[in-house]
């Protein structure tokens, strides 16, 4: 299953490496379509490719940090 999100990240978390820890601890591959990253924001657009369990644990991984996750148009692709 992939999903393509937009991500939010709250300034404390610019600079940390939470993409690549939520792909590692829940097994699923993140594919960065855009980004901008500032001193004082961050936003991305990626679509992640995993099992659904996995997908949804992980987003929710990112959600319990404070980024702000919304789905983008055609959003899941089988």
């Amino acid at each position: 299953m992939k999903q393509r999100l937009k991500l939010i990240f709250p300034l404390d978390l610019i600079r940390e490496p939470v993409i690549f820890t939520m792909a590692r601890k829940y097994d699923v591959m993140p594919n960065i379509r855009r980004a901008r990253v500032t001193e004082t924001m961050g936003e991305m657009v990626l679509e992640l490719e995993g099992e659904e369990k996995n997908l949804k644990e992980g987003l929710q991984s990112l959600k319990d940090q404070g980024i702000t996750v919304e789905l983008e148009k055609g959003d899941v692709i089988e």
